[in-house]
C-alpha cells in the first residue's frame, strides 16, 4: 500500500507541475491577437467552436478587422500612401504543412487575407504583389472595389497641406522635410536621423493573430493597410513569413506589429517560434526578440505576441516615449469571453 500511495503521489506532483507550465489540454484551443481588437478574437473563436479549422479561424478573425477597419490601420479606407491610395498587405500560414499565402500592395480588393488564403489553395506560389495580385483576386471571385473613403481622402488632403509631413524619404532633393517633391536622389548623401518613434506610433497597428487548436495545430496570419503616407510600392513586414507572423505546429506561433521597415529585418516571429521550440517560455521568447532588435534600433516602435503548443502565451514591446504598454487579446477555455491583456514594455 505504501508503494501504491507513493506512486500516486508522484503522479499528482507531475500533474501539478504540468499545470503550472500551462501544459494541459484545458489550455487549448487558444486565440491570441495583437491590439484590443475584440471582435476579431470573437470571430476566430466562434469559427473554431463551429468546427472550422485553425486556418479558417485566422482568416475569419483577421477578415473581421478588415471589415471593421480596425483603428484605421487594417482594411480599406485607411493609411493612404503618398499618392492618396490605400493598398493592403496580408499573409496566412499553415503550421502543419508550412504553406504560406501572402499578398502585398493589393489594390481594389478589400478582403486581403481571403486572397492570401487563395494563394495557398490555388497556386504553387507564396507571395503575389501589386495590380497582378488584384487581378488574381478577381479571378478567384473577389469583387473589384474602391478602397478610398472620405476619411482617407481627408487624411491625404491634410498631409498635402502640411507640405507632405511626415514622409519616408531621405537623401533627396528638394528637401523632403519642407517639400512634397517630386524628389531626385541627392548626389552627396548625408546621414539623416528620422523621427522614427514619432512617425510610427499608432501608425502600424497591424492585426497579427495566432490560433492553436485542441490538437496543437498552429496557424497564424496578418492584415494591414501599412504605413500612412508610405511611398507607393512599399511592402512592410506583415506579408513576410517569419516577420509579420510564423506558425509551426511542432513549436508554436508568433506575430508582430509596429514599424515593419525595421522589424522585418530581424524576422522576429520566426525567431520567437525558434526560442519556444527550445523550451523558452512564450513571454521570454517575445522579450528576447524585442531586445535583439533594440540593440540595433533602440527607439523602434514594435511588439510581438507568442503562443506555444501547450496553450501558454505571452507578449512583449519596446518601451519608447508615448508607448509604454501593449494591449492584446486572448481567448481560451479558461476564459468565458475574450480578455484584453496588457504588458509593460521593456
Amino acid at each position: 500500500m505504501a508503494a501504491v500511495a507513493g506512486a500516486v503521489r508522484v503522479v499528482l506532483i507531475a500533474l501539478q507541475l504540468a499545470g503550472r507550465c500551462g501544459a494541459t489540454s484545458a489550455s487549448l484551443p487558444v486565440v491570441i491577437n495583437t491590439w484590443a481588437f475584440r471582435k476579431a478574437t470573437e470571430t476566430a473563436w466562434r469559427t473554431l467552436q463551429l468546427g472550422g479549422s485553425e486556418l479558417d479561424a485566422v482568416e475569419k478573425g483577421c477578415g473581421q478587422c478588415e471589415i471593421d477597419q480596425c483603428d484605421g490601420s487594417v482594411g480599406y479606407g485607411g493609411s493612404p500612401d503618398e499618392s492618396g491610395e490605400t493598398t493592403l498587405d496580408a499573409m496566412i500560414m499553415d503550421g502543419n504543412t508550412m504553406e504560406v499565402g501572402a499578398v502585398a500592395d493589393l489594390r481594389h480588393v478589400k478582403n486581403a487575407i481571403g486572397v492570401a488564403r487563395k494563394v495557398i489553395e490555388h497556386t504553387k506560389h507564396t507571395l503575389l504583389v501589386g495590380e497582378s495580385a488584384s487581378l488574381f483576386a478577381v479571378r478567384m471571385g473577389f469583387p473589384y472595389e474602391d478602397l478610398t473613403t472620405q476619411k482617407s481622402l481627408s487624411v491625404y488632403s491634410e498631409w498635402l497641406n502640411q507640405s507632405c509631413q511626415p514622409n519616408y524619404w531621405k537623401n533627396v532633393v528638394p528637401d523632403s522635410s519642407k517639400s512634397c517633391g517630386p524628389y531626385k536622389r541627392l548626389e552627396k548623401s548625408s546621414c539623416e536621423e528620422g523621427t522614427i518613434s514619432q512617425r510610427n506610433i499608432r501608425n502600424h497597428d497591424t492585426i497579427g493573430m495566432v490560433v492553436i487548436g485542441k490538437s496543437g495545430i498552429v496557424a497564424s496570419g496578418t492584415s494591414t493597410n501599412g504605413g500612412v503616407h508610405k511611398i507607393p510600392g512599399r511592402v512592410g513586414d506583415s506579408p513576410i513569413a517569419g516577420a509579420g507572423s510564423y506558425a509551426d505546429s511542432t513549436a508554436g506561433g508568433a506575430a508582430a506589429t509596429g514599424d515593419g521597415d525595421t522589424m522585418m529585418r530581424f524576422l522576429p516571429s520566426y525567431q520567437a517560434v525558434e526560442y519556444m521550440r527550445m523550451g523558452t517560455d512564450p513571454t521570454v521568447a517575445c522579450q528576447k526578440v524585442i531586445s535583439r532588435i533594440r540593440k540595433y534600433v533602440p527607439k523602434f516602435f514594435g511588439a510581438v505576441i507568442c503562443a506555444n503548443t501547450t496553450g501558454s502565451y505571452g507578449a512583449a514591446c519596446n518601451k519608447i516615449p508615448g508607448f509604454t504598454q501593449f494591449h492584446f487579446m486572448v481567448h481560451s477555455p479558461s476564459l468565458s469571453q475574450p480578455a484584453e491583456q496588457v504588458v509593460d514594455c521593456i
